[in-house]
């Protein structure tokens, strides 16, 4: 298993302090989660069934056509690759470590690729997979350069896999909206811009004969019945939106301010992170998590991924903690 954020068990156990007096700041997932509506008892008494309002909720909220739910985009980052026979692919990198690991075990050849070398290999790839933005340095690449990319792809029956885990907070970026074209393939993730990663559930918007041959590959009853319930709710609240929206850009903004004046300028971000590059992200991580704070690590390049703070009383908790880390290291 890949490390991910949100290990906040073993941190317990590693640094003997108390789930409870943790500030966990090791996930892109917003801290605001949306109110869970009252799931009805069917909900949990039937198996679920599809189209019972949310995928039209689904279609309605990413401006599509068609789509498919599926248990976290985690599910159909494993499967995709089992969708194609072996061929070459190219991953933009740094790169949300699950993707390469799904196309490596279904023996496929990666090549993980600087933006800069795209073009000089596109025409030599079979399927381009990439994070957008980038997870964990939230670098963006633009639509009209994805769709150019997607076009010479697709005119050999390639694909373009553009993971949109972190989008919802710019939808304006996004290229879902395009996901009809054969060879293109958009992941979107519910539970980080709605604050309720628990429940396990994404979006797979793609050309329909695609998302079939997925459905099938997954299996009926993916996404259970209270989840279908609750995403159903979230994205019909269209007032909430917008308030997520701007309350994750502001926090964001903070924290980048926050960061830049302890000497930590982030190197890159997004409105739900930010990330920092630095010689000793390794001795940083530690000592905030001495502090009962915890931030995720990534050691290749050294750096630091900090989630948003949910309140002032976290964000001064947070200042201070690198308040002292500045002294220390002065």
């Amino acid at each position: 298993m890949l490390e991910h954020g949100g290990r906040l068990l073993k941190a317990v156990r590693q640094y003997g302090i108390a789930r409870e007096d943790w500030l966990d700041l090791s996930s892109g997932i917003a801290p605001w989660a949306y109110p869970v509506p009252p799931i009805p008892a069917h909900a949990w008494a039937r198996l679920p069934e599809t189209e019972d309002g949310l995928e039209e909720a689904a279609r309605q909220y990413y401006g599509v056509g068609q789509l498919l739910p599926v248990a976290g985009s985690q599910a159909a980052i494993q499967a995709l690759p089992h969708l194609r026979p072996s061929g070459r692919v190219g991953v933009l990198s740094p790169c949300y470590a699950e993707h390469p690991q799904a196309w490596q075990r279904a023996r496929h050849q990666l090549i993980e690729l600087d933006e800069s070398l795209v073009e000089a290999y596109l025409d030599s790839l079979d399927v381009l997979v990439l994070v957008n933005p980038n997870n964990p340095t939230g670098h963006r690449v633009p639509p009209n350069r994805l769709l150019a990319w997607h076009a010479r792809l697709a005119e050999r029956g390639g694909w373009l896999v553009v993971d949109e885990a972190f989008m919802d907070n710019t939808p304006e970026h996004s290229v879902v909206g395009c996901a009809d074209r054969p060879g293109l393939i958009v992941l979107r993730s519910f539970g980080k811009f709605f604050g309720l990663a628990g429940v396990r559930l994404g979006c797979v918007a793609a050309e329909l004969p695609l998302l079939r041959r997925l459905a099938d590959l997954l299996g009926p009853w993916t996404v259970s019945g209270p989840t279908r319930v609750l995403a159903q709710a979230c994205f019909a609240n269209l007032a909430a939106h917008p308030l997520q929206i701007e309350r994750c850009a502001h926090a964001s903004q903070r924290l980048a301010t926050l960061l830049e004046s302890t000497g930590l300028t982030p190197a890159g971000g997004c409105d739900l992170f930010q990330y920092v590059r630095c010689e000793h992200a390794a001795h940083l991580h530690d000592f905030l998590a001495r502090r009962g704070i915890l931030v995720r690590l990534f050691e290749q390049p050294p750096a630091v991924r900090l989630g948003l703070p949910a309140s002032a009383a976290e964000e001064q908790r947070l200042a201070q903690a690198l308040a002292d880390y500045q002294k220390e290291t002065a």
